[in-house]
């Protein structure tokens, strides 16, 4: 997917590619404080970077629960984000109308894992030229993914990735299956979401949980089995996060989880 992208560095490096940042846009300060951050550790260490960060949350367990500071308002702050840093980024799309609104502020397009199978928001993702990527669901089985993807190409895109986030395991826990990975890399290039895949969903009291603790063990699990990218959102304090801050990293722990994995990483070349 890298190679598609003109303003992303390192793209030569033979790493791993990243995707991080907050969950949600919280404010243009604290998004650009993230990215400031995060391209720092990944020019030192030669990672190219993707900064993420959703504009609105559709997906949320309860009616009160944050959504957006406002659609144009956070896309906006993407858009300064890459300008800033000259970086791609990326944010999720839940309807068909947000594609092409998307399109006009970030360089990839991510489908939500509830909505993979929506073929009309996959085919409106697709003709925006943008690259896609599919997150896979929870409910799916690697070898499934090859329709979602065959839908972006068929619509006449050939920028597909896809994501492995977990699947459901019992109502409130996800598994990782690691086997799924080069199956899926015959498809697209993978990227291993680290931090969803750590989520508990479906907890009595409707907020997610999750296991942060477990974050270097599942990334390394990911680059020891060839994953082509990592997906890791990352916060300066997860515990005043708005969106997901049970299973984020905190932004002072990624330098030291980037080193050892790109040591991994070159251990397994």
């Amino acid at each position: 997917m890298i190679q598609f992208l003109e303003n992303i560095h390192h793209k030569n490096s033979k790493n791993f590619f990243l995707i991080a940042g907050p969950c949600i846009i919280e404010g243009e300060d604290m998004a650009l404080r993230i990215a400031e951050k995060v391209v720092e550790i990944t020019n030192r260490y030669e990672i190219p970077y993707i900064f993420k960060g959703s504009f609105k949350k559709a997906n949320r367990s309860r009616v009160d629960s944050f959504t957006t500071i406002g659609e144009e308002k956070s896309l906006q702050i993407l858009k300064k984000v890459g300008e800033t840093f000259n970086i791609p980024t990326t944010t999720d799309i839940h309807e068909n109308e947000h594609a092409a609104l998307a399109a006009q502020y970030v360089e990839v397009l991510q489908i939500p894992a509830f909505l993979v199978r929506q073929t009309d928001l996959l085919i409106a993702a697709a003709k925006t030229g943008k690259c896609v990527t599919l997150k896979k669901g929870q409910f799916l089985s690697p070898e499934s993914m090859k329709f979602a993807v065959e839908k972006v190409k068929d619509s006449g895109n050939e920028k597909a990735a896809i994501i492995e986030r977990g699947n459901s395991f019992g109502y409130t826990d996800l598994v990782v299956d690691f086997r799924g990975i080069p199956t899926m890399r015959n498809f697209a290039p993978v990227i291993l979401d680290v931090t969803h895949s750590l989520q508990q969903p479906n907890q009595n009291s409707g907020v997610t949980g999750g296991r942060p603790e477990l974050i270097e063990t599942i990334a390394k699990a990911g680059i020891a089995v060839g994953t082509d990218g990592l997906f890791i959102e990352t916060h300066p304090d997860p515990s005043c996060a708005l969106s997901d801050g049970a299973n984020m990293l905190k932004l002072d722990k990624l330098d030291d989880l980037l080193k050892k994995l790109t040591r991994l990483r070159e251990a397994i070349l």
